[in-house]
């Protein structure tokens, strides 16, 4: 019986230490980068050089020692069921329908992102991406139908939770320029949201588009069966990708998929709900043009 304890102990030591050297080793992503529509300047290539949203995700891995980055913007190749097999995390800023073969899609949709230990990240056009795909917006949370909010515009967001990590950079309130999307497909049964459009300070002379709703989810997670996702709308502009509270949320986002540490996922239509009603009142308040 000693013996046996002794053994059980050498293969608890053993489990313990191979879970330490899992979770120091850094994790592999995918930053996809392909865009089968409108090229944003943030991942547009310079001749011979990459994006800026890709050489700031490259950086911030190395900085943080926490993953390495392969970016592509050639899905035929690489984002294939062989390819997909090496990487932890799979990150989007993409547009419209990408070139992915329909059993490498397959695999992404129905095995991949229900893994443990994987993620998916989503920035900005992620939501402008395979619009009539449902597996693909029922993973991302929403599809794009326009951005009243322009890249220039000053807007200010609503923190819905700013003691949870993902989001805690942000503060209560934060103050930017950049474009926001409206979505339709939104799914708050589904999600989480963490940061919303404060209409009330976020004037625009476009039309608001408010045939799905009023609210505007800007930052959201979800759990995709074993997996995680984590959408951030923001980085549209380039000076996003050097701006150090939108890399500090993406920096958490992937410390929670490697499950350095854990928030709570549960989605949170309530919230939603009343953002819903706000956005509403706000909008009749605050003279804006429906579309």
């Amino acid at each position: 019986m000693f013996l046996s304890r002794k053994l059980w102990l050498v293969a608890c030591a053993v489990m313990f230490t191979a879970t330490c050297f899992a979770a120091d080793k850094p994790s592999k992503m995918l930053f996809v980068t392909q865009s089968a529509g409108f090229v944003h300047g943030s991942v547009k290539r310079p001749e011979g050089n990459l994006a800026p949203a890709e050489i700031a995700m490259i950086q911030l891995g190395e900085q943080t020692g926490l993953f390495e980055v392969h970016c592509t913007q050639d899905c035929a190749a690489d984002f294939t069921k062989e390819n997909l097999q090496k990487y932890d995390i799979v990150a989007f800023y993409t547009t419209l329908d990408l070139p992915i073969a329909d059993e490498d899609r397959d695999y992404f949709f129905k095995e991949w992102i229900m893994q443990k230990g994987h993620g998916v990240l989503g920035f900005h056009s992620a939501g402008d991406t395979f619009h009539d795909y449902e597996p693909y917006w029922d993973m991302m949370g929403g599809t794009f139908i326009g951005h009243p909010w322009g890249a220039g515009t000053k807007i200010v967001l609503t923190n819905h939770e700013p003691k949870n990590r993902l989001v805690e950079p942000f503060g209560p309130e934060f103050h930017y320029q950049d474009e926001i999307y409206m979505y339709r497909h939104w799914q708050p049964e589904k999600c989480r949201v963490l940061l919303s459009l404060d209409y009330s300070q976020s004037p625009t002379g476009s039309p608001v588009n408010t045939e799905h709703g009023y609210h505007v989810p800007v930052c959201w997670i979800k759990e995709t069966g074993e997996g995680r996702l984590y959408y951030n709308n923001l980085g549209h502009r380039e000076q996003s990708w050097t701006n150090e509270t939108y890399l500090t949320s993406i920096t958490s986002a992937i410390k929670w998929m490697r499950r350095e540490f854990d928030v709570d996922a549960t989605p949170n239509p309530k919230v939603s709900a009343a953002q819903e009603a706000k956005a509403k009142a706000d909008f009749e308040a605050g003279g804006f043009k429906s579309k």
